[in-house]
């Protein structure tokens, strides 16, 4: 068993609400809590407090409770923090959905949801309005915050002025959110946090990652992500540092913002990270006030990483977790810089870890020679682990055991220094001969070669229907780049049965929207073919 070189930390018995505003002094009030680039409007802590309560009495005042789930499908703007935190005042669930989900994809959570509402913007509302007449909620019940003819909107709403309601739940047991799990590698799942998760989860952050009040935040990970819903959305308000929203991710956007807005801390997904280290067109912007990126919502290769941080004169941070973790069980601590970038860092505290053999199903524990574990089944405990799926108790016990630990599917190795690697998804491993072969590693080596704008690795069967490893690259403009020189990289730099067996070039790698390589599109595009 691995435990956290950090003490263990308070863990208030409070709802989210409480955690992020009751105590907001007169000085954080006066503090901006968010920046919308679109109108340059500027929002108070105290101005985003009276919103969240103006909107829980509204929401109250229409029957909205306890046994309420409302579904949010919105991009990242101001006035997501403004609902997301008024559904939860109200005490009610919200399931927040992905913006870029079609009418029929809206409709599945909202219907595996319960949700009986659904608070969108004008953008998506052909959409959203689809999914709500196709699972009955009516159109007093879908909010349009930017307003549209025949629906509510958030300026109205607001303009009640009514009193935030008195409610009363259990915060460790009462489901805040209900988030999707990706579904990279399966049908999503409706994954149930208490108020209890997220604000312990938050409280945990807190010793890992040195945000300050001082800091401005790029807001570009979506918030309806678990990533962006608490290490940005609620991590940021905890500590009163500014917000600045982006609704969709546009490089000269993201770096004109970082420009205009002086933002001096960054959470990224690894493809960003990618721009950041490979794209000309970072030189054309000043952003030497950011001082920190952190990546997440997927695994960042070492050399990756020390290429952005070197480019742009910035710390480079990784972590690690999963939408059943609230999300973040492992970060690199800013108190330590002898960690790896490659590397996702320690355990945060009031939290234990196991690794455990695929294969025997013992517990590793043992430091080999080379300084670390062999590699195992990452398994975590703590109070920021899932409630359970959604009406799914079978999926909930395959994943959640008898004492409380979280089996991640994920593959990984502790280090003698007390911080952790993750090699690979349980899933994704390749057997070959009797091997296992990590996508992730290979695809670290891949990005490390000049003429590679970017790559993924995945399984596939060769003549004898035996697994080999293939590579679907995206090769950089112009470069000549062949089957043969790619091949031929990989195998001067690994063991004969981690070589490149296959080599696909493509226009562009599929990535779900926090930066995961969909492995299951490059399959379906393998058997298409």
């Amino acid at each position: 068993m691995f435990t956290s070189p950090f003490p263990d930390v308070e863990i208030p018995d409070v709802s989210i609400y409480d955690d992020l505003f009751a105590d907001l002094s007169a000085d954080d009030a006066a503090r901006i809590a968010l920046i919308d680039p679109a109108t340059g409007t500027e929002t108070s802590y105290g101005a985003l407090k009276a919103q969240v309560d103006a909107f829980a009495g509204a929401l109250a005042a229409r029957g909205v409770g306890t046994d309420t789930v409302l579904g949010l499908l919105c991009p990242n703007v101001p006035a997501f923090a403004t609902v997301f935190h008024g559904i939860l005042r109200a005490g009610a669930t919200v399931t927040t959905i992905n913006s870029l989900y079609t009418a029929g994809e809206i409709e599945k959570q909202l219907r595996d949801a319960g949700a009986s509402w659904l608070i969108t913007v004008s953008p998506l509302l052909g959409a959203a309005q689809q999914a709500a007449e196709a699972v009955g909620i009516p159109v007093e019940r879908l909010v349009v915050l930017d307003g549209a003819d025949g629906h509510p909107d958030l300026r109205s709403l607001l303009g009640e002025g009514r009193a935030a309601p008195e409610v009363s739940f259990d915060p460790a047991t009462h489901v805040a959110v209900l988030p999707y799990s990706s579904g990279t590698t399966g049908i999503p799942k409706g994954v149930m946090l208490s108020h209890r998760n997220l604000v312990a989860n938050v409280a945990q952050c807190r010793i890992n990652i040195d945000l300050k009040n001082t800091d401005r935040v790029l807001a570009v990970l979506p918030f309806f992500h678990i990533y962006g819903m608490t290490v940005l959305l609620n991590l940021a308000l905890k500590q009163r540092a500014t917000l600045v929203t982006m609704p969709k991710f546009d490089l000269v956007q993201f770096l004109t913002n970082i420009q205009t807005y002086g933002c001096t801390y960054l959470y990224i997904a690894p493809p960003i990270a990618v721009a950041l280290a490979k794209h000309p067109i970072v030189d054309q912007f000043d952003i030497s006030t950011v001082h920190t990126v952190f990546s997440g919502a997927a695994p960042l290769d070492g050399e990756t990483a020390e290429i952005a941080a070197r480019r742009i004169n910035a710390r480079m941070m990784q972590g690690y977790g999963m939408s059943e973790l609230s999300p973040v069980s492992h970060a690199m601590p800013y108190t330590r810089d002898d960690i790896p970038v490659s590397s996702v860092g320690t355990i945060l505290p009031n939290i234990v870890c196991k690794l455990v053999d695929t294969e025997t199903g013992e517990e590793i524990t043992e430091i080999d020679d080379d300084g670390r574990t062999r590699p195992g089944e990452l398994w975590v405990q703590g109070p920021n682990v899932m409630l359970g799926y959604l009406n799914k108790p079978e999926a909930t016990a395959e994943t959640l055991d008898a004492d409380g630990f979280l089996h991640t599917g994920d593959i990984a190795v502790y280090h003698d220094g007390g911080y952790f690697s993750i090699v690979d998804r349980v899933k994704e491993l390749i057997k070959y001969k009797g091997y296992q072969i990590a996508p992730a590693e290979l695809e670290a080596l891949l990005l490390g070669h000049p003429k590679v704008m970017d790559a993924a690795v995945i399984g596939v069967l060769d003549d004898d229907k035996q697994e080999i490893p293939k590579a679907f690259i995206v090769p950089a403009p112009d470069s000549g780049l062949t089957a043969e020189e790619v091949m031929g990289f990989v195998a001067d730099n690994v063991a004969p049965h981690k070589k490149i067996r296959r080599v696909e070039f493509i226009e562009s790698i599929p990535k779900s929207t926090s930066g995961k390589i969909l492995r299951k599109d490059l399959r379906a595009r393998e058997h298409a073919g």
